[in-house]
Protein backbone atom coordinates (compact mmCIF):
# COMPACT_ATOMS: atom_id res chain seq x y z
CA UNK A 1 0.00 0.00 0.00
CA UNK A 2 1.36 3.33 -1.05
CA UNK A 3 1.97 6.26 1.13
CA UNK A 4 -0.16 8.18 -1.14
CA UNK A 5 -3.09 6.00 -0.39
CA UNK A 6 -2.65 5.92 3.52
CA UNK A 7 -2.60 9.85 3.02
CA UNK A 8 -5.72 9.83 1.10
CA UNK A 9 -7.21 7.68 3.72
CA UNK A 10 -6.23 10.16 6.39
CA UNK A 11 -8.59 12.76 4.88
CA UNK A 12 -11.16 13.45 7.92
CA UNK A 13 -14.60 13.01 6.24
CA UNK A 14 -16.25 15.47 8.83
CA UNK A 15 -13.77 18.49 7.16
CA UNK A 16 -14.46 17.08 3.66
CA UNK A 17 -18.53 16.94 3.71
CA UNK A 18 -18.50 20.51 5.61
CA UNK A 19 -16.54 21.87 2.50
CA UNK A 20 -18.98 20.09 0.27
CA UNK A 21 -22.12 21.40 2.02
CA UNK A 22 -20.74 24.53 1.92
CA UNK A 23 -20.06 24.40 -1.75
CA UNK A 24 -24.17 23.44 -2.14
CA UNK A 25 -25.48 26.11 -0.04
CA UNK A 26 -23.11 28.23 -2.51
CA UNK A 27 -24.59 26.82 -5.44
CA UNK A 28 -28.20 27.24 -4.78
CA UNK A 29 -27.58 30.39 -2.78
CA UNK A 30 -26.06 32.19 -5.83
CA UNK A 31 -29.00 30.64 -8.35
CA UNK A 32 -31.92 32.32 -6.11
CA UNK A 33 -29.67 35.62 -7.13
CA UNK A 34 -29.78 33.98 -10.70
CA UNK A 35 -26.21 33.39 -10.96
CA UNK A 36 -25.48 29.85 -11.73
CA UNK A 37 -22.58 27.63 -10.45
CA UNK A 38 -22.04 24.84 -12.48
CA UNK A 39 -20.88 21.40 -11.57
CA UNK A 40 -17.06 22.39 -13.57
CA UNK A 41 -16.66 24.73 -10.73
CA UNK A 42 -17.22 22.55 -7.80
CA UNK A 43 -15.02 19.74 -9.99
CA UNK A 44 -12.24 22.68 -9.36
CA UNK A 45 -12.46 23.51 -5.83
CA UNK A 46 -12.87 20.22 -5.07
CA UNK A 47 -9.89 19.17 -6.35
CA UNK A 48 -7.90 22.00 -5.11
CA UNK A 49 -8.87 21.12 -2.13
CA UNK A 50 -7.55 17.08 -2.55
CA UNK A 51 -4.09 18.39 -3.75
CA UNK A 52 -3.65 21.20 -0.74
CA UNK A 53 -4.76 18.17 1.76
CA UNK A 54 -2.07 15.70 -0.03
CA UNK A 55 0.76 18.26 -1.23
CA UNK A 56 3.42 16.67 1.35
CA UNK A 57 2.74 13.34 -1.03
CA UNK A 58 3.31 13.38 -4.21
CA UNK A 59 6.47 11.39 -4.37
CA UNK A 60 4.39 8.68 -3.31
CA UNK A 61 2.08 10.02 -6.26
CA UNK A 62 4.10 9.68 -8.48
CA UNK A 63 4.87 6.08 -7.46
CA UNK A 64 1.44 5.05 -7.57
CA UNK A 65 1.45 6.43 -11.58
CA UNK A 66 4.15 4.30 -12.47
CA UNK A 67 2.34 1.28 -10.91
CA UNK A 68 -1.31 1.82 -11.84
CA UNK A 69 -1.36 -1.33 -14.10
CA UNK A 70 0.63 -3.44 -11.69
CA UNK A 71 -2.20 -5.04 -9.80
CA UNK A 72 -4.86 -4.46 -12.47
CA UNK A 73 -4.58 -4.93 -15.79
CA UNK A 74 -5.40 -1.79 -18.91
CA UNK A 75 -7.04 -4.95 -20.91
CA UNK A 76 -9.56 -5.62 -17.25
CA UNK A 77 -9.93 -2.03 -16.70
CA UNK A 78 -10.74 -1.14 -20.78
CA UNK A 79 -12.82 -4.16 -20.55
CA UNK A 80 -14.74 -2.91 -17.88
CA UNK A 81 -15.40 0.25 -19.76
CA UNK A 82 -16.75 -0.91 -22.53
CA UNK A 83 -19.24 -3.33 -20.87
CA UNK A 84 -20.61 -0.63 -18.67
CA UNK A 85 -20.86 2.14 -21.98
CA UNK A 86 -23.24 -1.11 -23.83
CA UNK A 87 -24.72 -1.96 -20.08
CA UNK A 88 -25.36 2.18 -19.81
CA UNK A 89 -27.41 2.26 -23.04
CA UNK A 90 -29.59 -0.77 -22.46
CA UNK A 91 -30.50 0.93 -19.42
CA UNK A 92 -31.06 4.18 -21.55
CA UNK A 93 -33.46 2.44 -23.85
CA UNK A 94 -35.38 0.75 -20.82
CA UNK A 95 -35.95 4.11 -19.42
CA UNK A 96 -37.22 5.76 -22.08
CA UNK A 97 -39.60 2.65 -22.92
CA UNK A 98 -40.85 3.12 -19.24
CA UNK A 99 -40.87 7.19 -19.22
CA UNK A 100 -42.70 6.78 -22.72
CA UNK A 101 -45.39 3.83 -21.05
CA UNK A 102 -46.29 6.61 -18.79
CA UNK A 103 -46.44 9.34 -21.19
CA UNK A 104 -43.49 11.21 -19.44
CA UNK A 105 -42.06 12.03 -23.18
CA UNK A 106 -38.13 11.64 -23.51
CA UNK A 107 -35.64 12.27 -21.55
CA UNK A 108 -32.50 11.61 -23.23
CA UNK A 109 -31.23 15.44 -23.75
CA UNK A 110 -30.48 16.48 -27.81
CA UNK A 111 -27.22 16.81 -29.32
CA UNK A 112 -25.45 19.76 -28.87
CA UNK A 113 -22.46 19.95 -31.25
CA UNK A 114 -18.80 20.71 -29.32
CA UNK A 115 -18.72 23.62 -32.28
CA UNK A 116 -21.81 25.82 -30.65
CA UNK A 117 -18.69 27.46 -28.33
CA UNK A 118 -16.41 27.37 -25.83
CA UNK A 119 -18.82 26.62 -23.49
CA UNK A 120 -19.49 23.06 -25.06
CA UNK A 121 -16.00 22.31 -25.06
CA UNK A 122 -15.35 23.54 -21.34
CA UNK A 123 -18.23 21.23 -20.40
CA UNK A 124 -16.78 18.46 -22.81
CA UNK A 125 -13.21 18.79 -20.64
CA UNK A 126 -15.17 19.27 -17.50
CA UNK A 127 -16.93 15.56 -17.88
CA UNK A 128 -14.02 13.89 -19.52
CA UNK A 129 -10.81 15.29 -17.16
CA UNK A 130 -12.72 16.93 -14.02
CA UNK A 131 -15.56 14.58 -12.85
CA UNK A 132 -13.40 11.43 -12.89
CA UNK A 133 -10.76 12.79 -10.89
CA UNK A 134 -13.28 14.55 -8.32
CA UNK A 135 -15.95 11.70 -8.27
CA UNK A 136 -12.93 8.78 -7.62
CA UNK A 137 -11.63 11.08 -4.69
CA UNK A 138 -15.19 11.14 -3.23
CA UNK A 139 -16.77 8.44 -3.25
CA UNK A 140 -13.82 5.69 -3.38
CA UNK A 141 -11.19 7.55 -1.81
CA UNK A 142 -13.20 9.19 0.80
CA UNK A 143 -16.63 7.71 1.23
CA UNK A 144 -15.43 3.60 0.94
CA UNK A 145 -12.59 4.08 2.79
CA UNK A 146 -14.91 5.52 5.78
CA UNK A 147 -17.42 3.50 5.20
CA UNK A 148 -15.08 0.03 5.59
CA UNK A 149 -14.26 1.22 8.71
CA UNK A 150 -17.72 1.05 10.55
CA UNK A 151 -19.42 -1.59 8.21
CA UNK A 152 -18.34 -4.96 6.41
CA UNK A 153 -16.40 -4.05 3.27
CA UNK A 154 -19.22 -5.12 0.43
CA UNK A 155 -22.02 -2.86 2.58
CA UNK A 156 -19.31 -0.21 2.08
CA UNK A 157 -19.29 -1.00 -1.40
CA UNK A 158 -22.47 -1.05 -2.64
CA UNK A 159 -23.32 2.01 0.32
CA UNK A 160 -20.54 4.89 -1.73
CA UNK A 161 -21.74 3.14 -5.33
CA UNK A 162 -25.19 4.31 -4.46
CA UNK A 163 -24.40 7.58 -3.57
CA UNK A 164 -22.02 7.88 -6.34
CA UNK A 165 -25.73 6.65 -8.59
CA UNK A 166 -27.71 9.72 -6.79
CA UNK A 167 -26.02 12.18 -8.88
CA UNK A 168 -27.39 10.49 -12.22
CA UNK A 169 -29.98 10.97 -13.96
CA UNK A 170 -33.38 8.83 -13.63
CA UNK A 171 -31.80 6.67 -17.05
CA UNK A 172 -28.61 5.96 -15.43
CA UNK A 173 -28.36 5.56 -11.85
CA UNK A 174 -28.69 1.79 -12.19
CA UNK A 175 -25.93 1.85 -14.72
CA UNK A 176 -23.43 4.27 -12.74
CA UNK A 177 -24.74 1.93 -9.50
CA UNK A 178 -23.40 -0.62 -11.31
CA UNK A 179 -20.27 1.00 -12.54
CA UNK A 180 -19.27 2.33 -8.90
CA UNK A 181 -19.28 -1.31 -7.76
CA UNK A 182 -16.46 -1.76 -10.89
CA UNK A 183 -14.32 1.24 -9.67
CA UNK A 184 -14.92 0.32 -6.05
CA UNK A 185 -13.23 -3.41 -6.79
CA UNK A 186 -10.59 -1.79 -8.49
CA UNK A 187 -9.78 0.53 -6.04
CA UNK A 188 -9.56 -2.46 -3.44
CA UNK A 189 -7.76 -4.17 -5.14
CA UNK A 190 -5.36 -2.29 -6.57
CA UNK A 191 -5.21 0.44 -3.31
CA UNK A 192 -4.35 2.62 -5.79
CA UNK A 193 -7.10 5.68 -6.54
CA UNK A 194 -5.53 6.21 -10.24
CA UNK A 195 -6.66 3.03 -11.15
CA UNK A 196 -10.45 3.77 -10.72
CA UNK A 197 -9.51 7.68 -11.74
CA UNK A 198 -8.57 5.90 -15.35
CA UNK A 199 -11.10 3.85 -15.71
CA UNK A 200 -13.70 6.86 -14.92
CA UNK A 201 -11.56 9.08 -17.52
CA UNK A 202 -11.61 6.14 -20.39
CA UNK A 203 -15.45 5.74 -19.73
CA UNK A 204 -16.49 9.52 -20.15
CA UNK A 205 -13.47 10.03 -22.86
CA UNK A 206 -15.90 6.96 -24.55
CA UNK A 207 -19.02 8.04 -23.43
CA UNK A 208 -19.06 11.44 -24.31
CA UNK A 209 -17.60 10.96 -28.01
CA UNK A 210 -20.19 8.18 -29.43
CA UNK A 211 -22.58 10.94 -27.80
CA UNK A 212 -21.20 14.21 -29.26
CA UNK A 213 -20.50 11.80 -32.45
CA UNK A 214 -24.21 10.45 -32.83
CA UNK A 215 -24.98 13.62 -33.96
CA UNK A 216 -28.50 11.87 -35.40
CA UNK A 217 -29.51 10.43 -32.54
CA UNK A 218 -28.90 6.72 -34.85
CA UNK A 219 -28.60 4.81 -31.23
CA UNK A 220 -32.06 5.79 -30.21
CA UNK A 221 -33.79 5.96 -33.41
CA UNK A 222 -32.51 3.17 -35.37
CA UNK A 223 -34.25 0.09 -34.45
CA UNK A 224 -31.14 -1.98 -36.12
CA UNK A 225 -28.91 -0.37 -34.14
CA UNK A 226 -30.69 -0.77 -30.68
CA UNK A 227 -31.85 -4.03 -30.91
CA UNK A 228 -27.85 -4.65 -31.14
CA UNK A 229 -27.16 -2.42 -28.22
CA UNK A 230 -29.80 -3.83 -26.82
CA UNK A 231 -28.38 -7.54 -26.77
CA UNK A 232 -24.53 -6.31 -25.98
CA UNK A 233 -26.49 -4.72 -23.09
CA UNK A 234 -27.87 -8.01 -21.79
CA UNK A 235 -24.58 -9.81 -22.32
CA UNK A 236 -22.39 -6.94 -20.91
CA UNK A 237 -24.60 -7.17 -17.18
CA UNK A 238 -23.97 -10.92 -17.00
CA UNK A 239 -20.59 -10.32 -17.65
CA UNK A 240 -20.55 -7.83 -14.63
CA UNK A 241 -22.41 -9.26 -12.22
CA UNK A 242 -20.19 -12.03 -12.67
CA UNK A 243 -17.08 -9.91 -12.52
CA UNK A 244 -18.88 -8.20 -9.63
CA UNK A 245 -19.86 -11.52 -7.96
CA UNK A 246 -16.50 -13.14 -7.99
CA UNK A 247 -14.61 -10.48 -6.56
CA UNK A 248 -16.63 -9.14 -3.79
CA UNK A 249 -16.31 -12.28 -2.32
CA UNK A 250 -12.76 -11.75 -1.98
CA UNK A 251 -13.37 -8.40 0.43
CA UNK A 252 -15.86 -10.35 3.26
Amino acid sequence: MSLFNEKLKSIHLVEFLALFIILLVAMFGLNYFNIHMNSTLMYVIIIAYFLFKLRNSFSEFKEDLLNIFSEVSAETIVSIVFLNIFFSYGMLYFSDFILQWVNAGDFHVPFMSLNGGIIGILGFLSVVFLSPIAEELIFRGIFLNKLKIIVPTTFAVLISSLLFASLHSFGSIFSAFIFGICMAILYLKSENILVPIFGHFINNLIGESVYHLDCGEILFTNWLAVDIMSVFAVVSFVLLLKFICSNLKIFK
